[in-house]
Order: C-alpha cells, then sequence, then structure tokens
C-alpha cells in the first residue's frame, strides 16, 4: 500500500506515515535551545504536512498527536528534575506526569490537523497558505490561555536567532511562527505542483525579516550601569531557617563587588524569608544603598495579613528616584506581586486533595496569591522597569499590558534552579530573549543559578554569567522610550488574519476550483 492510499479510518494507518509523523516531531524539538538547530523547524513542518496529505481527520488528529509528542516528551524533560530531586516523586512516576502534561499539550496542534483534514481536505494554497497557519495559531493561542496556559513550545522560539525576528516587534513571536509554517507549505506546494516559483517564498521571507530588523522601533537613551548577583544557593538548602543568615550573607558579599554599579539586581527570592520578617534588613539595605546612590531590585515574599494572602514579589528600594528623596516602604509601594503563578508550584489545584498524596504537591511557598494583571512600573535609580518574575516572560500579551511609553526597562527576576543542568534554563533565556525583541526594551534578567543575562532592546545578548557559579554580572545597558506596533496592538492582527483566512478558505472549498487553488 502506498503512503497516501487509503481513505478511511478503518484501515492501518502506513508506516511511511506514522514515521514521517514521529521523525519530524524530533527534529522540531530539536530547533529550540539547548540545541538550536533551527532549520530543522522547516523540515519538520514540512514532514508532517506531508504526512497529513490525503488523511481522515480521524487519521490527522493522531498523526499531529504523535508529532506533537515527539516534539514536547524530549524537549520538555526537564520538568521531571523538580519533582525527582526536590519533591520527593520517583523517576517512573515523574515520566507519568510529564507524559501526561506532554499529551494534553499535543491535543491542540492535533486537534487544528483533524479540522485541516475535515474541512480542508483538497490540497493547495487554499489549504497550505490559508487555512494551515489560520489554525495551527488560534491553537497555539487556545494553547497559551486555557487552564492557565502554557504556551513554551510555540515554533517562533526556535528562531530567535534568525532573520525571522524582524517579524516580532510588529506582530509578536507568533509571526514568526507563521513565516515558518508558509515556508514549510511553500516547500510542499513545489513538491506537490512541480512549480519551483514556491521555492521564492523561504527566501522571500528572510529577506523581509532581515529588512525589518533594520528598523529601529525605540529610542535608546544612555547606558546605564547594571549589577545581576548570581547567588547559586543551593535549592535543597534555600528554605531552611538555619540557611537565611549565610544566603544574605552570600547575596551581601556579591553586593559589596557591585560599587559603583548605578542599579543591583537580586534575583527571585532571593530574600528567602517573608518581608514582614525582613523589614529591620529592607530598610537598612534601603538607607546603605541610598547613600552610595545605587538603585536596588529584588525578589522577596510578603504576607498580607489583613487579607490572609501571600505574594511572591519583587521590591525596588536604594535610589528609588534620581533625587533620592523616594523611602522604601514596608509592604506598599514600589513592588510587582507576581500575577502569572506556576501550577502546583505557587498554587495546587484541588490542594486539598493533592497535597497528602506526594511532597511534590507541598513544597515550599506553593500557596501564593495572585497579583493584579496591571501593576505600576517598578522605579529604581529614576528608571521605571515592567515587571516579571520568572515563567512569566512566556506571557507576552500580559506583559505588554504594563508596558508603556515611558517604561525603559523589562526586569526578569528567576529561579530555574529547580531544573538543574537541563535545557529548561536555557529554553527560558531565548523565551526572555524573544520579548526584548518583540517590546524593543533591554531584558535585564537575574536568577538563583542561571542564566543570568543582559539583552539589548534588539535581543542581542550584552553579558551573560555561566551557571552554577556565584558571580556578578557587570553591564551597561542603553534604557528605551517609545513602543513597538506589537506593543500597541498585540495579537489582535494575526487573531484578524486566523479569522479572515479560515473564512476565505472555506468559502474557496465550498465552491469548485481547479485542484491546486
Amino acid at each position: 500500500m502506498k503512503w497516501n492510499d487509503y481513505d478511511g479510518f478503518s484501515r492501518p494507518v502506513s508506516q511511511r506515515a506514522l514515521w514521517g509523523a514521529l521523525l519530524s516531531g524530533l527534529l522540531c524539538g530539536a530547533a529550540f535551545a539547548p540545541f538550536k538547530l533551527w532549520p530543522l523547524a522547516f523540515f519538520a513542518m514540512f514532514g508532517l504536512l506531508a504526512s497529513l496529505h490525503q488523511q481522515t481527520g480521524k487519521r490527522a488528529f493522531w498523526l499531529t498527536w504523535l508529532f506533537a509528542m515527539a516534539m514536547n516528551l524530549p524537549s520538555l524533560w526537564w520538568i521531571h528534575v523538580s519533582m525527582t530531586q526536590f519533591g520527593g516523586i520517583s523517576l517512573p512516576a515523574a515520566f507519568v506526569l510529564v507524559a501526561i502534561l506532554c499529551a494534553y499539550l499535543s491535543l491542540y496542534p492535533a486537534l487544528a490537523a483533524a479540522l485541516l483534514n475535515r474541512f480542508f481536505p483538497r490540497t493547495g494554497v487554499t489549504r497550505l497558505l490559508f487555512a494551515f497557519p489560520a489554525l495551527w495559531l488560534l491553537s497555539d493561542w487556545a494553547m497559551g490561555h486555557v487552564m492557565t496556559g502554557f504556551p513554551w513550545m510555540w515554533l517562533g522560539y526556535s528562531q530567535v536567532d534568525t532573520w525571522l525576528t524582524g517579524f516580532a516587534p510588529l506582530f509578536g513571536v507568533q509571526s514568526i511562527t507563521l513565516a515558518v509554517l508558509w515556508s514549510a507549505a511553500a516547500c510542499l506546494l513545489c513538491w506537490q505542483q512541480r512549480r519551483i516559483l514556491w521555492l521564492l517564498l523561504p527566501p522571500l521571507l528572510f529577506v523581509t525579516g532581515y529588512g525589518l530588523q533594520q528598523k529601529v522601533w525605540t529610542q535608546p537613551g544612555e547606558t546605564v550601569n547594571f549589577a545581576l548577583a548570581q547567588g547559586n544557593i543551593p535549592q535543597s538548602s534555600k528554605w531552611e531557617a538555619d540557611f537565611i543568615k549565610p544566603t544574605l550573607v552570600r547575596y551581601l558579599d556579591l553586593t559589596r563587588e557591585s560599587k559603583g554599579a548605578d542599579i543591583i539586581i537580586w534575583p527571585e527570592s532571593a530574600v528567602p524569608a517573608l518581608e514582614n520578617d525582613m523589614r529591620e534588613f529592607m530598610t537598612n539595605m534601603d538607607d546603605a544603598l541610598r547613600s552610595q546612590k545605587a538603585g536596588f531590585i529584588t525578589g522577596i515574599q510578603y504576607y498580607d495579613q489583613s487579607l490572609d494572602r501571600y505574594y511572591n514579589g519583587v521590591v525596588a528600594t536604594g535610589m528609588i528616584d534620581k533625587e533620592g528623596q523616594r523611602t522604601y516602604q514596608y509592604g506598599q509601594g514600589n513592588r510587582w506581586y507576581k500575577h502569572h503563578l506556576l501550577p502546583i508550584g505557587e498554587f495546587v489545584p484541588f490542594g486539598d486533595l493533592l497535597r497528602p498524596i506526594a511532597p511534590f504537591f507541598d513544597l515550599p511557598m506553593s500557596s501564593f496569591s495572585r497579583g493584579d494583571a496591571v501593576q505600576e512600573n517598578l522605579l529604581s535609580g529614576g528608571y521605571k522597569f515592567a515587571t516579571s518574575i520568572c515563567y512569566e516572560m512566556e506571557y507576552s500579551d500580559e506583559l505588554r499590558q504594563n508596558i508603556h511609553e515611558d517604561t525603559q526597562f523589562i526586569v526578569n527576576v528567576s529561579n530555574d534552579s529547580w531544573f538543574g543542568t537541563s535545557g529548561g534554563p536555557w529554553q527560558h533565556m531565548e523565551i526572555a530573549r524573544m520579548r526584548a525583541i518583540e517590546f524593543g526594551k533591554a531584558v535585564v534578567r537575574a536568577t538563583n543559578s542561571g542564566v543570568t543575562v543582559a539583552f539589548d532592546h534588539q535581543g542581542k545578548i550584552i553579558g551573560m554569567l555561566p551557571q552554577f557559579e556565584q558571580k556578578v554580572l557587570r553591564v551597561d545597558v542603553a534604557p528605551t522610550t517609545g513602543v513597538t506596533p506589537y506593543t500597541r496592538w498585540g495579537s489582535l492582527p494575526l487573531i484578524a488574519f486566523c479569522i479572515v483566512a479560515l473564512i476565505i478558505g472555506l468559502w474557496r472549498q465550498n465552491h469548485k476550483r481547479p485542484r491546486y487553488l
């Protein structure tokens, strides 16, 4: 039987289609960090589209689910580190849990493929350039929003080192995903129609992206000297009461090495105690750094007694305004409370049921409340910072709500020590890098054990520390003013494209047209 000869779900799927979907998914995963073999994303999507050719909707669903599982499971396997090393879960049980997560995430592209083959069965431009990218992007959007969302493996992130990033300030990372989908579709059209002109589309997209990279969307100013402290505190000791003082001593030593910096940044929960218990420490830091004319930003937790709520927060003290008039205020003002909380790690759905099952569901600081979606920018050294904590950086539509004309930097504090030496921290770094490109704002990122890094407003690396070393990253970073088109419009243009593309596609599918139109 040839690979495209069957016409129903009752016949066995061809080995060629199965292997095509499986191998394409593995190739796609290798396009992301830490491997960063970005050309493989194009081959992978071409292979998937070829495997879906002349399949029923059910076949398309399962082939694409297999593709997505092959992409997600190896790429997201790093999640198990927090379960096995810090959560008391055995490796086989962790494998099952990660596999369940990946199986769930794989449902979204699988559903897109099923709808594609159900409603757009005829091959050609309508199917490949209109319906396919529209359905894929809508499924990605749903994956990023339903049940708090997890848009970690969007295709556009694999292209952060290519010219295609020129599209990001216009329409966000998903416009890069669209370029990848169009390129793969054009190559398949060339193969099916024997029309070599289709091969002009991928280089045209790359050249257009290169041209857009030359456009400066935001206006840089004079550089600011940052000191990003990487304490490299062992995760196994971080929340032990006896380790609070050694942790603070280590960060204070790094701060002394940072003399002369305009702004000093400590990572997420660098102060491993509630702000309620650290008022004297925070006041002393405020006084000391204000006398040195240095701004200070640190991660710290806060308990609101009046509301009985815990918050994962970032507080700015020291030299807050340029005149040094503003001072640290306990429990109020010049702070960010994390809005997008990590399921299990920061809040536990059905906690009364799950917490008794395993220590993993009762991790330290897993009972936080959400901060507001829109909060005032942090002020440090007289500069305004849009703020994110840990994996909030992957939610670009949420971050953009806190970026304004006068926002000058993006600060991200994180603790990726939960994931050890895996590829997770490197994928996280590339996501942060994409935010700098989308918003035209430099990103300064302080982490406990890496990857501590600074990007300029075009996503270029200014400086980066090695992982798992106790060091300070000193970098000069330029603030910017103004906003990119993506900051103004968000995902609305791409959603509009998807709706229009599906309407056009359905109309053309339901009217008699030549085979390849």
